[in-house]
Formats: structure tokens, C-alpha cells, sequence
């Protein structure tokens, strides 16, 4: 395929970091986002030493601010003539202090606004750019951990914990795959979503003190196929558990609890979508 340009999420450390050097060495493009800046430096870096002549750009923002991740949009489509694929892979896992209930910038529960709102908020704000580079690609990573949205309790006020809080925002970022692959269906927009790998060793599964089953490039593998492989060019409103296509939440297949969660989406992100999102 040609060299393409693919902005990662989360691309300073672990799956992202891993992605960044696989695309880099495929020659594509690659945008990096962090949060930390002297991260994002040392990640770009570390990718051009390892792909000489690599083309990687850096973007900052926290995720945690929808206004940050409004500006990243801005910033992406004022600087970037074309946007191949998008990652969503940026993430709050289940916290190194599980039962502190931890909030984003404007006061929503710290995993379901990293998790959901903001690939959300960031994928509507740059589809413009994604269409008018069509045929393009959104991957949401996900994960096998998945539990049902509670829309009486869905920012956690009530028997928070950090892990559940995870699971639940992962399942609010499938189901949200799901309707935007159906809206964007015919668009030459495909958006999909897998679990990458169980337990992999990053900074997140260390810190809910959970031990690593494997390392970051069992991952990557799997994830890159979604952003590269030609014979899924086709393929949206699926997820994966690493290579196979198989069923997630029930939840995720409820048309009404969809409808809610979008909803639900869109009241707490007023001011931060365009009229036509």
C-alpha cells in the first residue's frame, strides 16, 4: 500500500508506542499523540532513530479536557493535508488507587470522559478530513473487560470502582463504534474496535496491580492489521479479539441501550461538537 498518514492516540508508551515504531516502518506517516511533552519528544525520537526518514509529527493534548481534545481536532486539520486512519488508542485503566473516584476537566468521571468522550469527540471532529481521505480507517482499541452501562449511575456517584469504571467505558466505546459505522456506512469511513491483547505489560496494567501476561507487540500485531490489511478495507462495525471477529457485550447489540448512550454522549459533550455531529 502507499505510505499513508495515521495519528495514534497514546502513542508515548506501551500499545501506541509500539504501533508508532510498526508504522514507521512500514514508511507511513506518523502522528503522535501524549500528553506529557518531554514523552511525546523522547517517543518521537526514539522512532526516527529506529526508522531513518521516518515523516513523525507530534501532537500534545490531555484527553482528560474535551476542550484539549477539541483543539487537537483543529490543530490535525489545519496542519495535515490527509488523515489515512485514526487510533483511538489513549486510555485511563482502572487506576493505581481503585476506589478514588477521579474526574476530567469538566467534571465527568475521569474513565468514561478518556475512554469514551474524547475518541468520540476527537473522531466527529476530524471525519471531514477522514472522508476527504477516503478510503480511511477509525480502530478504537477496546477490551476484553466489558460491563453493562448503567444509565441510572453512569458516572459512577454510586459503588465506584476504578476497574468497573474501565469496563463499563470500553463498552460505551464499542457500542459507540457500532453507530457510527452504521452512520458513516457507504462514506469509504470504516470504524471498528478489538480487544488487543489479555494483560499486556504496560504502565496501566502495573498500576491496578495486575500482572502482565504478555508483551506490547502481541498487541501490536493484531491492531495494525485493522489499520493496514487491504482485505479489510470493507470491514466496519466490528469488533475483534485480537484476529477474530466475534461478539462483545450483549449490550452493544441493544438498539435502545444504543440510542441511550448516544443520548447520554451527546447531552454531556453540548459545546463540544459540531452542529452537524
Amino acid at each position: 500500500m502507499n505510505p499513508r498518514t495515521i495519528l495514534v492516540t497514546g502513542a508515548t508508551q506501551g500499545l501506541g508506542r509500539g504501533l508508532a515504531h510498526a508504522l514507521a516502518a512500514r514508511g507511513d506517516t506518523v502522528l503522535l499523540h501524549g500528553r506529557d511533552r518531554a514523552r511525546l519528544e523522547s517517543a518521537a525520537a526514539e522512532v526516527r532513530a529506529a526508522a531513518p526518514g521516518a515523516v513523525v509529527r507530534t501532537y500534545l493534548a490531555d484527553l482528560s479536557d474535551l476542550d484539549q481534545v477539541s483543539a487537537l481536532a483543529d490543530q490535525v486539520r489545519a496542519a495535515e493535508p490527509r488523515l489515512d486512519a485514526l487510533v483511538n488508542n489513549a486510555v485511563a485503566g482502572g487506576g493505581s488507587r481503585p476506589l478514588v473516584r477521579e474526574l476530567s476537566a469538566q467534571g465527568h468521571e475521569l474513565r468514561f470522559a478518556v475512554n469514551h468522550l474524547a475518541p468520540y469527540v476527537l473522531t466527529r471532529a476530524l471525519l471531514p478530513l477522514l472522508t476527504a481521505s477516503r478510503p480511511a480507517r477509525v480502530v478504537n482499541v477496546a477490551s476484553i473487560g466489558q460491563e453493562a452501562v448503567d444509565f441510572d449511575n453512569v458516572m459512577l456517584q454510586r459503588d465506584y470502582e476504578g476497574l468497573r469504571a474501565y469496563c463499563r467505558s470500553k463498552l460505551a466505546l464499542i457500542m459507540a463504534t457500532f453507530e457510527l459505522a452504521a452512520e458513516l456506512d457507504g462514506t469509504g469511513v470504516t470504524v471498528n474496535t478489538l480487544h488487543p491483547a489479555h494483560l499486556m505489560d504496560t504502565e496501566g496494567v502495573r498500576a491496578y496491580g495486575l500482572t502482565p501476561l504478555v508483551g506490547v507487540e502481541e498487541g501490536v500485531a493484531p491492531t495494525l492489521r485493522l489499520i493496514t490489511d487491504p482485505e479489510l478495507i470493507a470491514t466496519t462495525g466490528r469488533y475483534f479479539d485480537r484476529f477474530t471477529d466475534v461478539r462483545a457485550h450483549d449490550q452493544a447489540y441493544d438498539p435502545a441501550a444504543r440510542r441511550r448512550l448516544m443520548d447520554v454522549t451527546h447531552g454531556l459533550l453540548a459545546g463540544h461538537l459540531s452542529p452537524a455531529s
